[in-house]
């Protein structure tokens, strides 16, 4: 008996194709200027995070990295261009509504760890659980478990003076991830540590994101750091612009 062929076409009884997701952020046209500067601090940049990338985004002193964060955070609003979230273009967002979105749908990590010292490791790690009033039965369990995927569980109940750098740095990250944020924003999160903990700080951060599924920008001047992404643009006169692709960048 023949073998029946492929149909060539489409027939009516097969599905439609699928349009592509939409970006979970999505920048255009965006400018910021501070009086304090002779020219904009970002002029026309535009930028597009899909759901899961992992983006690092190098950039010298003063070239606006910081300044983008804030933005997409909706802790500054830009002087023109749109910031569009989840679907949520922010300018249309009152600033109650912003940090809702914050709280909710983000979570940040810093080069400065930002911890409580006169809370323990588990209640550090809890705040975004408390700040949204998840159900007190919730809490610690939901926050030890985010501590063992970090490979800290072991430290629960110690206090910040206790610890080392690699370890803040480890909470930090299960803070940011213990209420499944859709993005991290992530700004030098290793620009305190050693050579060798920061590397394993980058690959622990790269694997939860992609465990997690999150969204993350990784804002850093080195291109060690920015190795850990799965894309790399450069940020310099106000723009961003695609940089030597990952496996080629230079390793300091």
């Amino acid at each position: 008996m023949p073998h029946a062929s492929l149909p060539l076409s489409a027939t009516a009884s097969e599905p439609a194709p699928r349009p592509p997701p939409a970006p979970l952020l999505c920048i255009q046209g965006l400018r910021k200027s501070y009086a304090a500067a002779n020219s904009a601090v970002l002029e026309g940049l535009d930028l597009q995070l899909q759901a899961g990338e992992y983006l690092a985004v190098m950039g010298e002193s003063g070239a606006g990295k910081s300044t983008l964060l804030n933005l997409i955070a909706g802790l500054d609003q830009p002087d023109e261009g749109r910031i569009v979230f989840c679907g949520t273009d922010l300018a249309g967002l009152d600033d109650d509504a912003r940090t809702r979105l914050r709280r909710v749908h983000m979570g940040f990590i810093f080069q400065a760890f930002h911890v409580l010292p006169y809370l323990t490791v588990l209640q550090n790690v809890a705040l975004p659980l408390d700040l949204l009033r998840t159900p007190h039965g919730e809490r610690a369990p939901r926050a030890l478990a985010c501590l063992e995927r970090c490979g800290i569980g072991a430290l629960a109940q110690r206090y910040p003076h206790q610890l080392s750098g690699g370890e803040l740095q480890r909470i930090a990250i299960a803070r940011a991830l213990v209420h499944e944020p859709r993005l991290v924003l992530a700004d030098e999160p290793t620009g305190n540590l050693d050579a060798r903990t920061a590397e394993q700080i980058l690959q622990l951060l790269r694997d939860q994101l992609h465990a997690t599924g999150a969204g993350a920008i990784l804002i850093t001047h080195s291109a060690t750091a920015a190795a850990s992404a799965d894309r790399l643009l450069r940020l310099a006169g106000g723009r961003l612009a695609a940089r030597t692709p990952l496996a080629a960048a230079p390793r300091t």
